[in-house]
């Protein structure tokens, strides 16, 4: 099987999905949930692309939670297909690894709702699925790194996107702990998860048409490329933006000016 063809199963579903979702606006309305509401949208990714991340998931929360799958067996499995995914990359199966990838960021939402329609949700499942999640991110971006082993620019701009992926939720995390609401910005992990396998899917398909570039042949999977370089951008700007507005919180909270 042709790894251009997992990346186009990625796009077949997801395209299949929005036109059922674009059915339902039409027909019904549009949906609003207070959980996408309370996490918003932002410039890279609209809100109602959430909502709809969100609706389409919910039917396979409702079968799991029928079912008795338990978020937690969710969570595990998500963390199987994430690991997967960082394998499959590193050996160059972009389209395979994308697919995993994203059946894999589909569990992290379903074990979640999961939680919410069967009551089950407690502190430790939130420590897990919250550590999952960094190890799946970790396993996908170090199977890029891999995979650009023959560049060392290129795989500077994977370590600068892995950073930023754990810049991000550290500064979110350190948010909360200190006591003061997590600055808002771009780059959470949902938004991240997207235009990362976007970027897969992309150099699955239309590699084969971009490349090879005769000067440069290290330079390859340039969509992917493309992708790990908006994150390592965007994501780290918006991890030091946090910081700074937790730490200026702080000192207001403490009853200091802002610039001491």
């Amino acid at each position: 099987m042709h790894d251009s063809l997992y990346g186009l199963a990625v796009v077949a579903l997801t395209f299949s999905a929005l036109a059922l979702f674009a059915l339902r606006v039409a027909i019904r309305g549009g949906v609003r949930y207070d959980r996408v509401e309370s996490v918003g949208g932002s410039p890279l990714l609209s809100q109602r692309l959430v909502e709809f991340g969100y609706w389409a998931v919910q039917p396979a929360a409702r079968f799991c939670a029928r079912a008795g799958i338990t978020p937690n067996h969710i969570t595990w499995v998500s963390l199987g297909l994430g690991l997967g995914a960082g394998v499959a990359i590193s050996f160059g199966l972009l389209g395979l690894g994308a697919l995993l990838f994203f059946l894999s960021a589909l569990g992290d939402c379903v074990d979640g709702q999961v939680a919410r329609l069967t009551m089950t949700g407690s502190a430790a499942g939130e420590v897990l699925d919250a550590s999952v999640d960094r190890y799946m991110e970790f396993a996908y971006i170090a199977g890029l790194v891999l995979f650009y082993q023959g560049s060392a620019p290129c795989q500077a701009v994977a370590l600068l996107a892995l950073l930023a992926a754990f810049m991000v939720s550290y500064a979110t995390a350190k948010a909360e702990a200190m006591g003061v609401d997590p600055p808002k910005g771009s780059m959470r992990r949902h938004e991240r998860s997207v235009y990362l396998i976007a970027g897969n899917v992309l150099s699955s398909i239309l590699s084969p048409w971009l490349e090879p570039f005769p000067r440069y042949p290290e330079l390859k999977a340039i969509p992917a490329l493309a992708a790990l370089i908006v994150v390592a951008i965007v994501g780290n700007y918006s991890a030091a933006r946090r910081l700074w507005l937790t730490a200026r919180a702080l000192r207001e909270k403490a009853g200091r000016p802002p610039g001491t």
